[in-house]
């Protein structure tokens, strides 16, 4: 069974090609690609992040407040109606990141965060994660509001199954035609060869690894793909106001 309860901190990096290509072959000394990267290069991960109309969550977690947190529906590849996804709550509290899932079909997360009313139990689900869920929906009048995908590859460390990295790249979102089952096309978020990493660890980073980044000269940085989608269509809706305003 897939793991569905997360404790870890995150620390995020941005990069272009050529320095992920230098970091990623010194980090195969330490670490080993996960099982699936073993067969195929990238995985597509494709998600559904949930909010208010008036983006009540998303402009809350770029406030920078002690504790946030967010609700998003999450596949591995393009889903269909009866495929499993996870609906999953994210929260973050002075700095830990806390992820809480459950199993579905993509048709039953759908009406669950539709409705508010829980899908008949199945044993793929967790139970206690979707009471948690619906109590979050009773807070928040919740619709889809952003579409998510990007290509990863995902590092486990061979000595430590805590320490996990990964990379991200091809970035894509939109915020028309939200059903996750209608393929990955969207704008790119980042510039073309531009890769985000993100290392995953329960405790602090090994030493190796703390050396490794800094003979990179690569140092954390705050990027939230949803937030930064939400920054990018404000600054795309100003800048039409302004030529419709001076048009």
């Amino acid at each position: 069974m897939a793991i569905e309860v997360f404790n870890r901190y995150e620390n995020k990096y941005l990069f272009d090609h050529a320095a992920y290509l230098k970091l990623y072959n010194e980090l195969l000394e330490y670490m080993e690609p996960d099982d699936y990267n073993k067969q195929h290069e990238f995985y597509s991960i494709t998600n559904l992040y949930y909010d208010t109309t008036s983006n009540t969550l998303i402009r809350n977690s770029l406030s920078k407040p002690k504790y946030k947190e967010k609700l998003r529906l999450r596949a591995y590849g393009v889903p269909n109606g009866d495929s499993r996804v996870y609906l999953e709550i994210k929260k973050k509290v002075f700095g830990l990141v806390n992820k809480r899932r459950t199993s579905l079909k993509l048709h039953e997360a759908y009406d669950f965060v539709r409705t508010g009313i829980p899908p008949e139990y199945k044993d793929y689900m967790n139970k206690q994660v979707v009471e948690e869920i619906k109590y979050f929906l009773s807070c928040y009048d919740l619709k889809p509001m952003v579409y998510l995908s990007y290509d990863r590859k995902a590092l486990f460390c061979k000595n430590n199954r805590d320490l996990r990295i990964t990379f991200d790249t091809n970035i894509r979102s939109r915020r028309y035609d939200l059903r996750m089952e209608h393929g990955t096309h969207g704008e790119l978020l980042m510039e073309p060869g531009q890769w985000l990493m993100e290392v995953k660890a329960e405790k602090t980073i090994p030493v190796w690894l703390s050396k490794m980044l800094s003979e990179h000269q690569m140092y954390r940085t705050s990027f939230s793909k949803y937030g930064n989608e939400y920054k990018k269509m404000l600054r795309n809706s100003k800048v039409e106001s302004e030529s419709v305003l001076y048009a």
